[in-house]
Order: structure tokens, then sequence, then C-alpha cells
């Protein structure tokens, strides 16, 4: 089980904007639901969006941080890392004029288009936090890209599964997909300090879901 902080909220990975898939919905052929949307006013989500772009890496991350979000008031209890505005609310929504953005920058500890504005939010975040409160970053821990940039402003308040230790992304995904579903929140650790590399855990057995949105 998790343990009990009082409030706790999510930081995701941003799915890759350069990819084949994010070309898909770039193109001025496509007519698929996510890319009507981003071409419309009202824009799409940028976690739908990612979900597309990463497939189930990103979907097992936004429905398990969904499920489990405990923030305080004023604050979204789930907040989608980016290559150049920082950390925005899962629910923003989104243009074809901000994933070509996106895909201009490759997320890199030591760019600034990327380190500034995620160091500005992480500022401000850690500041509006209350007191019992923690961040769980559903991430790689492996390399700095996140981990260093986000520990200078929430230090032991930044967590992460222990879980995630020795998994790749795909194998991520499925466990916090079967575990919002049965409703089992996983354990977390402080990120400063912790071991982040490990022995491979065995596979996770296939299990079927239902379409989520």
């Amino acid at each position: 089980m998790a343990d009990s902080a009082c409030h706790r909220i999510f930081l995701l990975s941003p799915a890759y904007a350069g990819g084949e898939r994010a070309r898909m919905v770039l193109s001025d052929r496509a007519q698929f639901e996510v890319a009507r949307k981003l071409r419309c006013r009202a824009g799409a989500p940028i976690a739908e969006v990612f979900t597309f772009l990463s497939g189930l890496y990103f979907r097992g991350k936004i429905v398990y941080a969904t499920a489990f979000a405990r923030p305080a008031p004023g604050i979204p209890g789930v907040f989608v890392i980016t290559p150049t505005r920082g950390l925005i609310d899962a629910t923003t929504r989104i243009h074809l004029d901000d994933l070509r953005e996106f895909a201009t920058v490759d997320i890199h500890k030591d760019d600034p288009r990327y380190r500034a504005p995620i160091e500005r939010d992480a500022d401000v975040l850690a500041n509006k936090l209350p007191a019992r409160s923690e961040v769980v970053l559903l991430g790689s821990i492996a390399s700095g890209k996140y981990v260093n940039v986000l520990l200078a402003s929430l230090g032991d308040r930044l967590r992460f599964p222990v879980d995630f230790v020795g998994r790749g992304d795909m194998s991520r995904g499925g466990l916090l997909l079967r575990c919002a579903v049965d409703r089992r929140e996983l354990p977390y650790v402080a990120v400063n300090g912790a071991i982040v590399n490990g022995k491979r855990p065995p596979k996770l057995a296939p299990r079927r879901y239902v379409a989520m949105r």
C-alpha cells in the first residue's frame, strides 16, 4: 500500500512529439478523432493527445494518476511535463501549433528551453503545496532529465513507485493500468537517494481491458 500523505499529486513524463504517430496527427490528411480535435478551436486535452502518441505507457500513467490523485484545493491532481511549457494541468487543451512546438525540443536537462519553464513551475508548485503533501513522478528516474530539474524544488517530497525499478516503459504502463483497474495503489519511495536500477521483474500476465477514456 502507498503511504498516508494527506495530499498527493502526480507528474507524468511526456510522450515524444517528434515520432511517427506525431507526424500522423500533424498530416493535413489526418481525419481521425484526435487530429480533428487538434484542428478545432476547442483543441484536445493534452492527456488524450499524448495517449495517442505514446500508447500503453501514457495511457497507464493518466488512468492511474487520475484514479489515485488527492490534490489540495486549488491545485490540479495531475500535471504533464512538457518539452517547452513546463508543468501543465493534464486537462489542458492544446492545438496543432502546440504539438509542433513540442516537437522542436528534445527534453534534456541542459537545454534552457526545457529546463527554465519546468524549474519555474516546480518552484511555484513547491510553494503552493501544503504540509504532508507529496509529488509522485510517473516517468524515468534513471536519467537526470526529470529528476535533476525537479529535486531542487521538491526535495524529499518527490517520490516514485518502487515497482518501476527494473521495468521498461511498456511494463510500467501495463502495471499502472491494471493497478488502476484493480484499485490497488502502489507503494512510493523518495527519489532522493533511491536505488533506480535493479533486477528486471517477471513479465506481467496478459490482460484485456475495455476501452477507457
